[in-house]
């Protein structure tokens, strides 16, 4: 008897699909440790909760997952310019983490909208 491979049992497109939905919930959970380490502000509450939904739909085929990740494309991309901007002078280890952040969603989003049939609606 063959065992079946976790791509498989997660019914995903291909290991493109589960890297993607990897991505998006270990960028939830890291921005809702950072949330609760930073005292609270709503923007990382807000990134994470975008995070941890278009992890989801990507993980259960919706077609609805290529707006979640477009909204976290825009956001994403608001916000690691701005901290790159404001803080890569002082802080340069979060420089080089937003901009490695920066690079995965852009990688990431396009990697979804190419294979936006896949999903399911």
């Amino acid at each position: 008897m063959r065992k079946m491979s976790v791509v498989s049992k997660l019914k995903l497109e291909g290991k493109g699909m589960l890297a993607a939905s990897v991505f998006y919930t270990v960028v939830g959970a890291a921005f809702l440790v950072w949330m609760f380490l930073a005292s609270f502000p709503v923007h990382l509450g807000i990134i994470a909760v975008f995070s941890l939904v278009a992890a989801y739909a990507l993980m259960r085929k919706r077609g609805w997952a290529v707006w979640f990740v477009l909204v976290s494309f825009f956001t994403a991309t608001t916000f690691a310019a701005f901290i790159i901007y404001g803080f890569v002078t002082s802080n340069l280890l979060l420089g080089l983490c937003m901009a490695a952040y920066l690079v995965l969603t852009w990688v990431v989003t396009a990697y979804v909208a190419n294979k936006r049939s896949s999903l399911q609606d």
